[in-house]
């Protein structure tokens, strides 16, 4: 971490929200109005929701899930809108399943969706949670295909919306983790396989007509990191589509060589922490934070693999900004976000949150300017069994950026 910082004050917005719920959804409060936590059963989601549209009852889909409890299985078809991408049309999945007996083993998962969009973008994850029997191994994998054309901003902090670049590129990223369990129940350390690939790259070049940090940095038509990462993890959660009263930390150290293909040597280390809390015991309500770093060092990663704003795995960091709207050496990211129940059945929730992003600007490689952002979302269960959420959300930035975040399962 660099030993350069500079004195900032961030404001924090606190937001109220009052959402209130349609006639149409009236016969499905219960009759009870307190906050005490309703068991799963007697929660409703959107299978639930259709099967009283087709006239089965929901007492029958409890009883089926009790006899079929190991595979939940989320599927959403829809039309969405990110600052990123403008239109999208995209089919998004969510697959929860236990390897074992739900008391010796945790929730396993499978997120994946495939996207086409209005700036003519396809992109397709796929990213995997899977614990094995007795929680003795842990498999993690985030692998993605992208044809990416996309607005780049520059290196560092004192970039501006109004000056942009449009880089165009096709990708493959490859990353697989073996993890095993080490120490305690929740420790575990292993090792992955990284490959960052990406082709086809071109750029518009900046609209002002400057020259862009792309091409000082290093213009180049293709691009590859790859590298074994050494990763240590923390993590009792016992569902992380959606997580509560629980803790997360992962390390991940990964040298970058040429004899794996690799354009360079550099190295990466990226630190992920999540702590989730319950403020009441008779509510299912949620405060949660996250912290985010990502670093660079001992050599140059390619452009297109440095640490930015919305690249985590889930695509999920820096709500309030466009994806790629900070790019440097090194990133440093904070957020908290408050989780309620609209209804007590669990149908409808909400959030609020804010959060804040920096990165060091180039060459000089010091963190001087923050980002902060705040924002309010709707929580639709989808699947009351997995915990699994539609989260739509509004978040607003500074220097006028703001968009709607849409995500499948909770954003951290």
């Amino acid at each position: 971490m660099s030993t350069h910082t500079s004195k900032i004050k961030i404001l924090l917005i606190a937001i109220t929200v009052a959402i209130s719920i349609s006639n149409t959804f009236a016969q499905l409060k219960p009759t009870q109005q307190n906050n005490t936590s309703v068991p799963v059963c007697e929660k409703l989601d959107v299978i639930d929701i259709y099967r009283r549209v087709m006239k089965k009852s929901i007492r029958d889909s409890c009883e089926e899930a009790k006899e079929k409890d190991e595979v939940h299985l989320a599927i959403l078809p829809a039309f969405g809108y990110s600052l990123v991408t403008r239109l999208a049309g995209v089919v998004a999945g969510n697959i929860a399943f236990y390897t074992d007996d739900r008391s010796k083993a945790k929730i396993s998962s499978i997120n994946t969706s495939i996207c086409y969009t209005q700036n003519n973008q396809i992109i397709f994850p796929v990213l995997s949670n899977i614990w094995t029997k007795e929680n003795r191994f842990n498999w993690l994998g985030d692998w993605r295909y992208y044809r990416y054309p996309e607005y780049t901003y520059g290196l560092g902090g004192h970039t501006s919306l109004k000056k942009f670049d449009l880089i165009n590129y096709s990708c493959i990223i490859v990353h697989e983790a073996v993890l095993k369990h080490v120490y305690n129940s929740s420790v575990y350390a292993g090792i992955a396989y990284n490959l960052n690939y990406h082709w086809n790259i071109t750029e518009s070049g900046n609209s002002d007509g400057t020259v862009t940090d792309f091409q000082k940095y290093s213009k180049t038509k293709k691009s590859i990191s790859s590298g074994i990462s050494l990763n240590l993890l923390y993590d009792d959660r016992k569902n992380s589509i959606n997580p509560s009263q629980s803790f997360y930390s992962s390390l991940a150290y990964c040298p970058n060589f040429t004899f794996l293909g690799s354009d360079k040597n550099y190295n990466c280390l990226v630190t992920d922490v999540r702590k989730y809390f319950k403020p009441s015991s008779t509510s299912d309500n949620i405060l949660a934070f996250w912290n985010y770093n990502w670093f660079t060092f001992n050599g140059n990663a390619p452009y297109l693999d440095l640490p930015s704003t919305g690249w985590d795995a889930y695509a999920n960091m820096g709500r309030g900004y466009i994806q790629s709207r900070l790019r440097g050496k090194n990133l440093m990211y904070l957020e908290a976000e408050y989780r309620f129940g609209i209804m007590r059945n669990g149908l409808f929730g909400g959030v609020v949150f804010t959060n804040v992003q920096t990165v060091t600007d180039w060459p000089t490689n010091k963190f001087q300017v923050f980002y902060p952002a705040v924002g309010t979302g709707l929580r639709i269960k989808i699947n009351k069994y997995s915990g699994t959420n539609l989260a739509i959300d509004y978040a607003i930035g500074i220097n006028g950026s703001q968009g709607i975040f849409i995500n499948l399962g909770e954003v951290f």
